[in-house]
């Protein structure tokens, strides 16, 4: 999404929307008639619904949503989702409704206005577990159409690329928000350059003194730089022309925040830093790819354990490249080799499905074309604690990714850190649990050790072997996590689940806290009203309980415990007794499974105008 002739980021605070109407449409010319129709008729709604409003910064607020619109007409989506752009914060102005956005523009854009705005409303710049609700409903919206991400994604870069208008602390908050969950997601759609300007912009507010060190470094060696990578370019395109294949070549200092990743794994400062200088080579073909890797190879020895080959192992994203680091004239030079077609994929990702074609109805995109939609429809079938999902969601869906190989050849993809435990897991579940022993092309390894790309991985078993807490530990894929810890509980007496035994805690604290509260207001009510306790309880509620505050619900009272009216309670719902009533700290009711997510709001009814004291 980099920034095209379309720009409207100025010091000025007007803004005539004819104006910019008309220049996005002189900059984004390649819309049928229709389609021109229904961006300028959501153009209108927005100026008509918000023309008048001020942000906080002093611009209009039509500013932001007409840039998104331009970045996904940038990336060439369909009108539908420009539209979307356009309207993706509509929700935000009071008495704006779905059914007035759906009777105006059609059902799927209000629901992926609708979709993309809840989003929006999430709260999820805090790194707590409680977050993981919120993104889980974002990205299971994804699955049902991936523009709802599309637009939030442009949502979010251009709010990074205006973020100098709020105060420092709130954007180091966003900034962090971006690398936790945005970054990532961009990277597992496939959209390379959205990913790096983020992580790029993320780093000059959450870290502005390295963000100015790197660019002053790589600033001052601009013009050395230049003479050494035309150099190379040179010798390539002289053996490439050679053999009669044609080639274009760009050359690039490396992103900044990679640069900033390399100083921390190498606690090196940017100036000690060598490996900072790439050339991308594009060809037509993927034959032409491995001729020119024996180009390369033949020009610059290789370094060691430098070469991957993402063409015959594409990533989960479905990024396609040779990557490989020579040594040219005593420094490390990295390069990739790509056809334009894998370029295409590389930089757009999921959004080149949509690339506009005139006089052509663009491509649906096949959501099942990408790894993280088969993982997502996998975790939507799963019946996993906000906990257990969040660390699939970071360690899985946005992390790093590894390479290994079955002895059969057969490719596993598992996240970096895996362990053969994870291996064997991935493997079937009754090769996990018998595990005693892993090797590594042919070598034994201790089978908690991390794996390494390309790896061929055999596993030992043994009938007699289980699981254990150990093993619970070593693992890093949810699959393997959620299988141990299950047998554990279900065959392991001495098992203890401190995590589950920590939420039981605080959890039996806070209804204490409550029991105790209402407590102390039953004691002041039978001393303000002078009566025996049983009867101030009759006078002060009806005996009845209300479900989410609403009555007539069908409940029963838990026989374990049996709440008495005016007790502090809690519900759940059951499945053939309604909802299931509790007193607040009662221990049966803590331990039934899965139990926060089964929870509702329950209280006793008070009797009209006689609430208790």
């Amino acid at each position: 999404m980099e920034s095209t002739a379309f720009d409207i980021r100025t010091n000025n605070t007007e803004f005539d929307p004819d104006v910019l109407e008309e220049a996005f449409f002189r900059t984004f010319g390649n819309f049928s008639g229709d389609e021109k129709t229904l961006l300028s008729d959501a153009w209108k709604f927005l100026v008509e619904k918000t023309g008048n409003i001020m942000r906080s910064c002093g611009k209009p607020y039509i500013l932001h949503p007409m840039r998104v619109g331009a970045l996904l007409a940038e990336k060439g989506m369909d009108a539908q989702c420009i539209a979307c752009g356009f309207l993706h914060s509509i929700f935000e102005i009071d008495g704006i409704t779905t059914d007035e956005v759906e009777s105006r523009f059609g059902k799927t854009i209000a629901s992926i206005v609708r979709d993309t705005s809840k989003i929006t409303s999430l709260k999820i710049n805090s790194k707590t577990i409680q977050q993981a609700d919120s993104i889980r409903k974002m990205l299971f919206a994804m699955i049902d159409d991936v523009r709802v991400i599309l637009v939030k994604l442009a949502d979010r870069l251009d709010r990074m690329r205006n973020l100098k208008a709020i105060a420092p602390k709130k954007q180091r908050l966003v900034a962090a928000e971006v690398l936790d969950i945005w970054a990532p997601l961009a990277d597992r759609l496939g959209m390379q350059n959205v990913k790096s300007e983020m992580e790029d912009l993320s780093l000059k507010y959450a870290n502005p003194d390295v963000f100015q060190q790197i660019k002053r470094i790589v600033a001052q060696k601009k013009d050395e730089r230049a003479a050494y990578l035309e150099k190379a370019v040179n010798e390539i395109y002289k053996r490439a022309e050679k053999i009669g294949i044609k080639v274009q070549i760009t050359s690039r200092a490396k992103h900044f925040y990679s640069i900033y990743q390399k100083m921390r794994k190498r606690n090196k400062g940017a100036d000690e830093l060598y490996d900072l200088l790439a050339l991308r080579i594009i060809c037509t073909t993927t034959t032409e790819c491995y001729t020119l890797i024996g180009i390369v190879h033949g020009l610059w020895k290789p370094m060691d354990g430098r070469f991957k080959d993402y063409i015959a192992m594409p990533k989960s994203n479905g990024y396609q490249s040779l990557h490989t680091t020579v040594v040219c004239e005593g420094k490390p030079l990295e390069i990739q080799i790509r056809t334009a077609d894998m370029h295409n994929m590389a930089e757009h990702g999921i959004a080149s499905h949509w690339l506009y074609k005139k006089g052509m109805n663009h491509d649906k995109v096949d959501v099942n074309s990408l790894g993280i939609f088969n993982q997502l429809q996998n975790l939507k079938e799963e019946n996993l604690t906000d906990e257990s999902f969040f660390t699939r969601l970071k360690g899985e869906l946005l992390g790093d990714e590894i390479f290994v190989f079955t002895p059969q050849g057969d490719v596993v993809q598992l996240p970096a850190g895996s362990c053969a435990i994870d291996f064997a897991y991935h493997v079937h579940s009754a090769v996990g649990e018998k595990i005693v022993g892993a090797k590594a092309d042919g070598k034994i390894i201790p089978i908690n050790t991390p794996l390494k790309n390309t790896q061929i991985i055999e596993i030992l078993t043994n009938p007699q072997a289980h699981p254990t807490e150990n093993q619970l530990k070593s693992v890093k894929t949810g699959k393997a996590r959620q299988k141990i810890h299950s047998w554990l509980v279900a065959n392991d007496p001495t098992f203890v689940d401190k995590a589950a035994e920590a939420q039981r805690e605080a959890a039996i604290a806070a209804n204490n806290g409550k029991s105790r509260r209402i407590q102390e207001e039953k004691r002041s009510h039978r001393k303000g009203a002078g009566m025996d306790a049983s009867k101030a309880l009759l006078e002060a509620y009806t005996g009845n309980v209300k479900i989410d505050n609403t009555k007539n619900v069908l409940y029963t009272l838990a026989g374990c415990c049996c709440p008495k009216v005016g007790d502090a309670i809690v519900g759940y719902s059951s499945k053939n007794k309604g909802i299931m009533i509790h007193r607040a700290d009662c221990l049966t009711f803590l331990r039934i499974p899965n139990i926060e997510n089964r929870k509702v709001e329950v209280e006793w009814e008070q009797r009209t105008g006689n609430r208790p004291q």
